[in-house]
């Protein structure tokens, strides 16, 4: 939880005169413009994760109404260019001045907004007909390589956006946009996820996509992300299998929020001492219904797969907003 891992008390910046094919406009964007405030909750096919969150996002240029006194962490970072910048960071559990039953309340309440804000997004999503997906994964399970793959194979077929999570730097963007598709770099500084807040801001500078695929890369963490509701259709959880056959049991509540689960690098498995059969076990144990796919970004294998995976879901998506 974000209490135990110290991410929180967050900052944003938005680049002034950044470049045009980032779609990061300048100009003050408040949140109260478009809809968007700033909290944090998630439910997610069933499986409610109470995860309590006390987060302190101050935002530069944003309105924002969460002000915690004694955790007001300068980022001291240079922004990367063409990015919205988050930073900051909470301690620990122990707050001064805050009882355990404070915080516990702190973290509901802004979970509880989160929750709010996604749903906001998911109906921006749905009134653009756009079928929105959140990838979450440890760091260096392939996510990025992932979706330049993916991007390149159906770029021709349906528009696509990509929403980039990172501590720093703009350089999985950058990857992005070098396919041709517009991606907006969220750089979180301390914190350890997005949330549906920095989503909204982000899609909102995107250009439009109607009937389109949005893609949100997030943070490389099997954590916090879990956690926190963006609005989007389904998470999928990439899973690398120089990982360990075990990572669905260390962290049952990714695999558990998760509708399907990308085995990544699949061509690896003959060099590796890597049982499939067991991560995909450990996987149901902890969440019977998600489903598997074995795929590698590097030599295709199993992208066509994910390829149907996802028109099956989105078609399934169209259906019910239609019913």
């Amino acid at each position: 939880m974000c209490t135990v891992c110290g991410c929180g008390d967050q900052n944003s910046s938005i680049e002034p005169g950044a470049k045009p094919e980032s779609h990061v406009h300048d100009h003050h964007h408040h949140h109260g413009e478009h809809g968007h405030g700033h909290s944090h909750a998630h439910s997610h096919d069933g499986h409610h994760h109470d995860h309590d969150h006390p987060h302190d996002h101050h935002h530069h240029d944003h309105n924002h109404d969460h002000q915690h006194p004694g955790h007001d962490h300068p980022h001291s970072h240079a922004p990367a260019p063409d990015a919205i910048h988050y930073g900051g960071g909470l301690a620990g559990v122990h707050v001064p001045g805050l009882s355990q039953q404070r915080i516990v309340q702190i973290e509901r309440d802004i979970l509880g907004k989160n929750d709010e804000l996604a749903q906001v997004n998911r109906a921006r999503f749905a009134a653009a007909r756009v079928f929105a997906l959140n990838l979450v994964s440890s760091p260096g399970a392939g996510k990025t390589a992932l979706l330049v793959k993916t991007i390149s194979d159906l770029k021709g077929i349906r528009p696509i956006a990509v929403i980039e999570g990172d501590q720093q730097t703009s350089n999985d963007a950058e990857r992005i946009r070098a396919t041709g598709a517009p991606a907006i770099q969220v750089n979180t500084g301390k914190g350890c996820h997005l949330d549906a807040s920095m989503v909204g801001d982000a899609f909102a500078r995107l250009p439009a996509i109607d009937g389109g695929l949005l893609f949100i890369e997030n943070v490389g963490n099997l954590v916090c992300p879990a956690a926190f509701d963006l609005g989007e259709a389904h998470k999928v959880v990439v899973f690398s299998t120089t990982e360990g056959e075990d990572k669905p049991l260390k962290y049952p509540d990714m695999f558990a929020a998760s509708s399907l689960m990308l085995i990544n690098k699949i061509d690896l498995v003959p060099n590796l001492d890597f049982d499939l059969a067991r991560t995909v076990e450990y996987a149901r144990r902890v969440n019977p219904k998600i489903e598997v796919l074995t795929v590698s970004a590097k030599t295709g294998e199993g992208m066509k797969a994910f390829y149907a995976w996802i028109a099956k879901r989105a078609a399934s998506l169209a259906a019910d907003a239609a019913e």
